[in-house]
């Protein structure tokens, strides 16, 4: 069964959304090698476009060698790579992808972390169920994440799980991608400067990543994922560009991933990133 989408923005074409957004999922393991996709109109029902769009989009997905079809199984993934285990680098490294909700953090975490076999830190995966939680039980909404309360007493907490998590893999020798918004994080040099400060008592390099997305990619995005916790923002879309600054950029040494519609590839802009940092460890 698959889960409801809204549909997708029309500023772009349609097909290629779709396959961007598929491409996505596969690059980052969310479809795995051999899973079945759904059939055209199911496929067609979830993104809510017509039939000739999701053809469109299954061959172009075709051609880049990520899907096929086979008699009576329909449509498959055909990405057998997913399968190889990447070797454990020498020198932990750790990244930490920063950017505003629906940029595609986590997407972006997956890739990296599947291409180099560093552990995968997701402030949400690792922290929501504790803070929904605790967030009812203080008569609050388990999405509320704007309130005082939560700001000043459930966030910081969630960053210091995060970063605990970090340190125990750093404990391991093992790299790891963090992924969160980091929005207040960035811009505290005496953070960054823990963090960094952190890494280096393990032997560690440090990476800070500012994911951008361009204002209708981004709601295309928070519009796909359907979380609950995104109902306020997709109901005042508009509000809720007006309080945040698409061109904030950390003020520390950083690489900016463009994830906008009109860029490259995600997984081509995580190879990259990833070539950079095993470069400036070679140095």
């Amino acid at each position: 069964m698959t889960r409801p989408r809204s549909s997708v923005n029309r500023s772009e074409a349609l097909h290629l959304q779709v396959a961007r957004n598929i491409r996505n999922d596969i690059e980052a393991g969310v479809l795995r090698d051999g899973q079945r996709l759904p059939s055209t109109r199911e496929l067609a029902q979830e993104w809510g476009v017509s039939t000739p769009v999701i053809n469109d989009a299954m061959g172009i997905l075709a051609k880049e060698g990520l899907i096929e079809s086979k008699p009576r199984a329909g449509r498959v993934v055909r990405v057998p790579e997913q399968v190889h285990v990447r070797p454990r680098s020498a020198t932990p490294h750790v990244v930490f992808v920063g950017g505003y909700a629906g940029s595609g953090k986590t997407e972006l975490g997956r890739i990296i972390s599947r291409e180099t076999g560093w552990a995968l830190l997701d402030k949400d995966t690792l922290t929501r169920p504790v803070v929904e939680a605790a967030l009812e039980s203080a008569g609050y909404s388990p999405y509320d994440r704007e309130s005082d309360h939560y700001l000043a007493t459930i966030r910081p907490r969630e960053y210091e799980a995060l970063i605990n998590s970090m340190t125990e893999n750093l404990q391991c020798g093992n790299g790891s991608v963090v992924t969160a918004p980091f929005i207040r994080e960035f811009a505290d040099s005496a953070w960054v400067s823990r963090v960094q400060a952190t890494a280096s008592d393990f032997g560690a390099t440090t990476t800070f990543v500012w994911l951008y997305c361009d204002a209708e990619t981004m709601h295309t995005y928070v519009r796909h994922r359907g979380a609950a916790r995104d109902a306020a923002k997709i109901a005042d879309w508009s509000g809720y560009l007006a309080g945040i600054d698409l061109d904030l950029r950390p003020p520390v040494p950083h690489v900016v991933v463009d994830n906008s519609a009109s860029s490259s590839p995600l997984q081509e802009q995580a190879r990259e990133l990833i070539e950079q940092v095993r470069a400036s460890e070679a140095e």
